[in-house]
């Protein structure tokens, strides 16, 4: 049996490996366009940004090794251009413009996607670039070092886009990142995409947000980007990061069948409209799982997968059916980590797909042992009976374990209860006795039973409040700091002492930090015979996140002070020894910001303290605390979500009254 393989990438390498690993009798052609195959593609950023130092890690094989070890014609570059499907035979045209054609009896299709590039005035000058294959990497690489780029724009703010952003900065480039939507990472809600917001502006990241570019124009002094709005950036180098779309032009023009997605559609087989011609990768569309609707999906691992079943099929007959994948992904965006899996909350809406969501926020590991990061956690669900629809994780630390567990859940059509079934290996550097897993499987499955009633973000935003009695169940203190526009304050310790004071005759709405003393307060309400009583889900830590602003970025430019730049606590330098440093790391709220107002008591004026915590509300709450006592906030800096901030203690202790949230 003679195969030939078009594509010499993920798919295409994998499934030649392990068609020779199930047989010796066939001949193996693999063609491929490019000079590289089998190289690490989702690496690339890594390279640019020097965090991947040698140019020769990205290669998992050479095309001579790879070819010598498993007995596989690598042809390259070699462009497969046509198929004949009555012959049986493909054109091919060699680097030097030959061409020729060579037969086949089974074909398999990996041809990949290819950048978007839209019809924009500008967008083909020198300094504007897409990443999808070794040669774009080589030549940003070449361009940052031999332009001395110093100013870069990104367009598009998902996964590779922020990626690509992150290594510019470790390449010591000034970036900014243009999004036509209200949001980066466009597969998590806007609730969970704040918290990256958050992250990129502290990191000096210049977002521009619901802005579109309309042309580029080179200049004397680099690229003119020009948005829609009348904003223009002038940059050194621009990367388009807008999207893929699926390479089927060959596919097509054979006559093959495209899906309503115009994806190349394949059986569950793997197998296209010719029973000779199978297709894998990101190219192809399937059914996802969950919905039943054919959609494209641009991941590595599944185009791994679906390699493996196809070539037990070309070689054994139809005999592995493939799944179908729900889109698991996950990057790292400076320190944060970003994941996600299944459906969010938004597609479902689109979709009409009636959901249920709940938020959590939870360590990575037991909060007692040092090293403990917050993670946000939302999951989507069925109304009826808890199946679990969909997975998004923010965080520093944990969330490719967790991640992982939920896609496991959903891609076995399990519901919120099995995440609570899930056992766990514990112990306190690893995990808590109740994992970040479960506890968003517990919540849910309150939700779902009625115990608790869910308030969610937008709700509250919109809500005219004085229908409703909103009570802010945090600590005094906490309420001092910041507090939601309308709230009463009345902590859960004596809420039972108050009762009288809540009118029994409209909506209870309550609130805390992260949803779980709200949950108490909930039950304590409702068993005392309130009626309609809400618990805002995630918190005035979502909350406020949530509704924060991207403000579009001033002219100047941000500079963000490195630690070794931060300055000292008064204008003359200060002897070390006056620098009182306090440990808040794993403590949950409202533990930082008591400590830091125990601390600052024992302070004398002009000292400094520094508190460190794993809370990115904390420096917020920090400056908020600052502006209500009179004491001056110094700095504030973040390393691997550690969050440090520096207090100079003042004479001035004078209490001002709550700056509300608006």
């Amino acid at each position: 049996m003679k195969i030939v393989i078009v594509g010499g990438v993920a798919g295409g390498a994998t499934a030649a490996a392990r068609i020779r690993r199930n047989t010796e009798k066939a001949e193996i052609i693999l063609f491929e366009k490019g000079d590289y195959i089998s190289y690490a593609n989702c690496g690339l950023p890594y390279y640019i940004g020097g965090v991947i130092e040698e140019r020769e890690r990205l290669f998992v094989q050479t095309p001579e090794a790879f070819g010598k070890r498993f007995n596989i014609d690598v042809r390259i570059p070699s462009e497969v251009t046509a198929i004949d499907r009555k012959q049986k035979e493909v054109t091919v045209r060699t680097a030097d413009g030959k061409t020729y054609r060579e037969s086949y009896d089974k074909l398999l299709l990996s041809p990949g996607a290819s950048p978007v590039r839209p019809p924009l005035k500008g967008i083909d000058s020198e300094g504007i670039f897409t990443l999808r294959n070794v040669n774009d990497t080589d030549n940003i690489k070449q361009y940052v070092k031999d332009k001395a780029v110093h100013r870069a724009v990104i367009v598009g703010g998902g996964f590779i886009g922020l990626e690509m952003a992150e290594n510019l900065v470790h390449a010591g480039i000034k970036v900014s990142v243009v999004e036509m939507a209200d949001q980066v990472m466009g597969p998590i809600d806007y609730s969970m995409a704040s918290l990256v917001h958050e992250h990129l502006q502290q990191k000096g990241i210049r977002l521009y947000l619901k802005q579109a570019v309309e042309a580029f124009e080179r200049t004397s002094q680099g690229i003119a980007v020009r948005f829609q709005s009348g904003i223009q950036l002038q940059v050194d180098m621009v990367l388009l990061s807008i999207g893929v779309r699926a390479e089927t032009r060959l596919a097509s023009e054979a006559g093959l069948k495209l899906g309503e997605m115009k994806g190349i559609w394949v059986n569950e087989f793997l197998q296209t409209s010719d029973e000779s011609v199978y297709a894998v990768g990101d190219a192809i569309e399937y059914p996802h799982p969950i919905t039943g609707k054919s959609w494209l999906n641009f991941l590595a691992g599944p185009a791994n997968r679906q390699a493996r079943i196809v070539a037990d099929n070309i070689v054994f007959g139809n005999q592995v059916k493939y799944e179908g994948s729900i889109g698991t992904s996950i990057a790292k965006v400076f320190d944060l980590t970003v994941a996600s899996t299944g459906l969010p909350a938004k597609r479902l809406k689109q979709m009409n797909i009636a959901y249920l969501s709940s938020t959590t926020h939870s360590a990575s590991h037991a909060g007692y042992y040092p090293g403990a990061l917050q993670m946000a956690v939302k999951i989507t669900y069925a109304p009826t009976d808890g199946k679990l629809y969909g997975a998004q994780i923010v965080g520093f630390d944990g969330v490719d374990k967790r991640i992982d567990e939920f896609a496991l859940i959903i891609k076995q059509g399990g519901t919120v209860y099995d995440l609570t079934r899930l056992e766990h290996a514990y112990a306190p550097p690893f995990s808590s006795a109740k994992d970040p897993a479960a506890i968003a499987g517990y919540v849910a499955g309150n939700i779902l039973s009625g115990k608790m009633t869910p308030l969610y973000w937008r709700e509250l935003r919109d809500a005219d409040l004085s229908q409703v009695s909103l009570i802010d169940v945090r600590t005094p203190d906490e309420f001092q700091l910041r507090a939601i526009k309308g709230a009463v304050n009345i902590p859960l310790d004596e809420l039972r002492r108050h009762l009288d004071e809540i009118p029994r005759d409209k909506p209870v709405w309550v609130y805390c930090g992260v949803g779980l003393r709200g949950y108490l307060a909930s039950n304590i309400l409702k068993d005392n015979g309130f009626g309609e009583v809400r618990n805002l889900i995630g918190g005035i830590k979502t909350y406020t996140a949530a509704v924060a602003p991207v403000e579009l970025p001033s002219e100047d430019e941000p500079h963000h002070p490195s630690p070794t730049e931060r300055k000292g606590c008064t204008a003359a330098e200060k002897p070390a020894t006056e620098v009182i440093k306090v440990n808040a790391c794993g403590v949950q709220c409202p533990g930082p910001i008591l400590k830091l107002k125990k601390s600052m008591e024992t302070l004398q004026p002009g000292q400094c303290l520094e508190v460190s915590a794993t809370d990115a509300g904390f420096p917020r709450d920090a400056e908020a605390w600052c502006r209500t006592t009179g004491n001056r906030f110094v700095d504030k800096t973040e390393t691997n979500g550690i969050y440090r901030v520096r207090i100079e203690k003042t004479t001035v202790l004078s209490e001002k009254t709550t700056k509300p949230l608006e």
